[in-house]
């Protein structure tokens, strides 16, 4: 099951998440972590059970445009699909937002998992957090 929450409601059972994901696993700093577009997101929560086991966040940022961001699956429950679900669950909310384009800035690791989903890379490789990321686009359809 997959929730959409505003951060008001998700904020704890996200950052849980992240903070297991991002600070723990990966090593991004904790105060780059929470940032500006957490409260003016909306954010997916993937439950097993009563257990989340990922989240993700979508930003409306204007025009059309939406960002997806913060993608983050617990390492037990990666490989089944659960990121997979959330991007869906996301992109179906942008679309029914009315917006027309997603962006969203990829870890280069994971790269292939979002090109199966129909994002493209776009521009140069470069460093956030600590992580080399390169941007992707995904224009979605009418």
């Amino acid at each position: 099951m997959i929730l959409i929450q505003s951060w008001q409601e998700a904020s704890k059972t996200a950052f849980a998440i992240r903070q297991k994901v991002f600070i723990e696993e990966q090593g991004v700093p904790e105060d780059l972590e929470l940032d500006e577009l957490d409260p003016l997101a909306m954010h997916a929560l993937a439950y097993q059970g009563s257990e989340c086991i990922g989240t993700g966040r979508l930003v409306n940022i204007g025009g059309g445009y939406g960002q997806i961001g913060r993608m983050a699956v617990l390492p037990r429950f990666r490989k089944n699909g659960v990121g997979q679900a959330i991007l869906k669950r996301l992109i179906d909310q942008a679309q029914s937002e009315g917006m027309v384009s997603l962006i969203l800035h990829s870890q280069v690791t994971a790269i292939p998992f979002y090109e199966k989903q129909g994002f493209q890379a776009q521009g140069d490789i470069y460093d956030e957090a600590g992580i080399a990321h390169r941007n992707m686009i995904l224009l979605l359809p009418n």
